[in-house]
């Protein structure tokens, strides 16, 4: 039960990530603000899934180390979508999102429920 508890989150929201990753078009209409948007959308649902990974893992260096292989995976995922294209700069800014998720988040989250 451990093992279910500790890594469906994670399957769950990787497999969400993949399911955003395969719509062809995720634009908001917003213009200038769109790319802001989504960059800021990338970060923060990797910080959830890095989150998620250090939970399920306990080991950081481990977590940040699976949520960049994802944010890779994703990226080239991606570049088979069409409307959509795989973007180093993508990988950079998830796994900023998974750094905060795995070093961040945590401490935020202590000092929330303190």
């Amino acid at each position: 039960m451990r093992v279910l508890s500790a890594w469906l989150p994670v399957v769950l929201w990787a497999g969400l990530i993949f399911g955003l990753s395969s719509m062809p078009d995720l634009g908001t209409g917003l213009g200038g603000w769109d790319l802001l948007l989504r960059k800021i959308a990338h970060a923060l649902e990797y910080a959830i899934l890095g989150y998620l990974l250090l939970r399920a893992t306990g080991r950081e260096p481990m977590a940040v180390a699976a949520g960049a292989a994802y944010a890779v995976s994703d990226e080239v995922h991606q570049t088979f979508v069409a409307g959509r294209q795989g973007a180093p700069r993508d990988v950079l800014i998830d796994t900023v999102g998974v750094l905060l998720g795995v070093y961040v988040l945590p401490k935020l989250l202590r000092r929330a429920l303190a």
